[in-house]
């Protein structure tokens, strides 16, 4: 049985791709987290701290089903040849995933790409020289500010998911905050890239946040303020994170994140 949250009409689904170690340590992705703040995100999530002292990641995207359709939150970090190889544990087991969830690849009417880095969409695209999306019926929704800096993110993403994804009609970009038409909301939220975004499932007063990289380590969960080396714009970024954490301050929130070890986490 895979992970899962019912928030009134969605069923939202951790789907695993992937397990491995950061390529830098994680005193260099936080380098002002202090030795007590370390403590405390060990004791909240011990299986990040590899035995051999390394920051150990979770890859993972999320299916979002109701009775009007299947949204897939990013695309994992892809096939042996994927964009993510030079760095991350490829091949990635996204599609067995989405098989133990009931979920075939055609059935995917969405798919939401939080932001450009190739660990979030390895298997949007597959094929190599006979580019193809991987979810055929699927429309692939993009922040136009990520796009507008691709230059500066990975240009290379260009050629390998971008031009493939026009070409076949399936990219929209978007503006800043969006409606899906499954229900949920996607939200703008900067500053990990420019055009960061995360999707937010709601049912009265219960709210799913899927962050994409909205915060990468449990440090951040319990200081959002801890910017990230990996950051575009770390004040940016911080003022994204505590908006979306704002949200347990009156309501019930969990957050689905890519590279926790748990998937889930109730505020």
């Amino acid at each position: 049985m895979l992970p899962s949250l019912q928030v009134g009409p969605f069923t939202v689904t951790a789907l695993t791709d992937a397990a491995g170690p950061f390529f830098s340590s994680r005193s260099e992705a936080f380098p002002d987290a202090t030795t007590e703040q370390w403590a405390a995100a060990d004791r909240l999530d011990p299986g990040a701290l590899a035995p051999d002292g390394r920051w150990w990641l979770q890859f993972r995207a999320f299916a979002i089903r109701s009775d009007r359709g299947v949204t897939l939150v990013d695309a994992g970090i892809g096939p042996a040849d994927g964009p993510a190889a030079s760095w991350a544990p490829v091949p990635g087991e996204l599609p067995a995933s989405l098989a133990a969830a009931g979920i075939e690849p055609s059935a995917v009417d969405t798919v939401v790409l939080t932001h450009l880095h190739t660990d979030h969409v390895g298997w949007a695209v597959v094929g190599g020289a006979r580019a193809r999306p991987f979810f055929p019926n699927a429309e692939y929704l993009l922040q136009r500010a990520e796009l507008d800096a691709i230059e500066d993110i990975n240009p290379h993403l260009r050629s390998g998911v971008i031009d493939p994804l026009r070409e076949t009609g399936r990219l929209r970009l978007l503006d800043g905050e969006t409606p899906l038409r499954g229900g949920e909301r996607v939200l703008a939220t900067p500053g990990h890239t420019p055009g960061h975004q995360s999707v937010l499932v709601s049912s009265r007063r219960e709210h799913v946040a899927v962050t994409g990289d909205l915060l990468v380590h449990a440090v951040q969960l319990l200081h959002p303020e801890l910017a990230y080396a990996h950051e575009q714009d770390p004040a940016l970024a911080r003022a994204s994170r505590e908006r979306v954490l704002r949200l347990r301050n009156a309501e019930a929130l969990h957050l689905a994140t890519p590279h926790l070890t748990e998937p889930f986490i109730a505020l």
